[in-house]
């Protein structure tokens, strides 16, 4: 599927990091590096119309210093294969620079098995597709990470933490030793998160409502609580430094994540 010229301008203006709008000066721009998130909903930047919903990748700058910014690209619904054919990994990498990084986490829909838009197989088309992603950054200069999907809420008669992904978090740690490239092992960290949190807890950090029980969806807790994963992660894997970081040990207040009005 392609971009419509609508769908294209407000992906292109998704790649002007916050910080800069309204300045594009040179000299901001020197000082400053982005890290670009490719993604999926558990990701994705949430609106008014969807709180308390909220996509990990709007808690990631908290954690940050505003010498690194943040463009995130990811979007509902999305795998490893729509978000190629709509053209989005383009609009990235029509924007990406030489220093900059490149965060990729895909799975939650490249294992729908009856769409084919979306489908990808583990060892096949879905790490095809990855080194799209992995090849482009590196092609432009960028560093690119893998990032194995976080896990959904699910607990066995026993409590226990189940894995929801099958081959996919495998696929992809193989794809990051054959390529080199840097990895996050965000399933398994989130997975040994939930364990830990429990059955009940845990419904704290997910999208339940009034409206309807989501063990997929983040709300404000959840998301920051996976946003920290992900900036504890960066650092450990020396991927960013001491100096590039914040409150990794601090409580983060709810209160910091805003839905904003979609664009018309």
């Amino acid at each position: 599927m392609s971009l419509t010229r609508r769908q294209v301008g407000v992906a292109a203006a998704a790649t002007v990091p916050f910080a800069l709008a309204g300045t594009g000066t040179a000299q901001a721009r020197r000082r400053s590096r982005t890290l670009y998130i490719a993604g999926d909903s558990t990701a994705a930047q949430k609106y008014a119309d969807a709180a308390p919903e909220t996509g990990w990748g709007m808690a990631l700058p908290f954690f940050l210093r505003n010498s690194m910014l943040v463009s995130n690209h990811a979007v509902n619904g999305r795998s490893s294969k729509s978000f190629v054919d709509e053209g989005r990994l383009d609009v990235v990498l029509r924007a990406i620079r030489p220093g900059d990084f490149l965060l990729i986490q895909f799975a939650h829909n490249d294992e729908k098995a009856t769409d084919p838009t979306r489908y990808t197989e583990p060892w096949t088309t879905y790490q095809e597709y990855l080194r799209l992603y992995v090849d482009g950054a590196r092609e432009r200069g960028a560093r690119p990470v893998l990032a194995t999907a976080v896990e959904r809420r699910r607990f066995d008669a026993d409590g226990n933490s189940v894995p929801t992904h099958g081959d996919y978090p495998a696929a992809m740690r193989a794809l990051a030793q054959e390529k080199r490239v840097t990895l996050l092992d965000i399933q398994a960290l989130s997975l040994a998160l939930w364990q830990r949190i429990g059955v009940e807890e845990t419904k704290k950090y997910f999208n339940w409502t009034a409206a309807e029980q989501d063990n997929t969806h983040f709300n404000p807790p959840g998301a920051i609580a996976v946003a920290r994963l992900v900036a504890q992660e960066l650092l450990r894997a020396r991927v960013l430094g001491p100096q590039d970081m914040r409150r990794l040990d601090e409580e983060i207040p709810e209160s910091w994540i805003t839905w904003p009005q979609a664009a018309a």
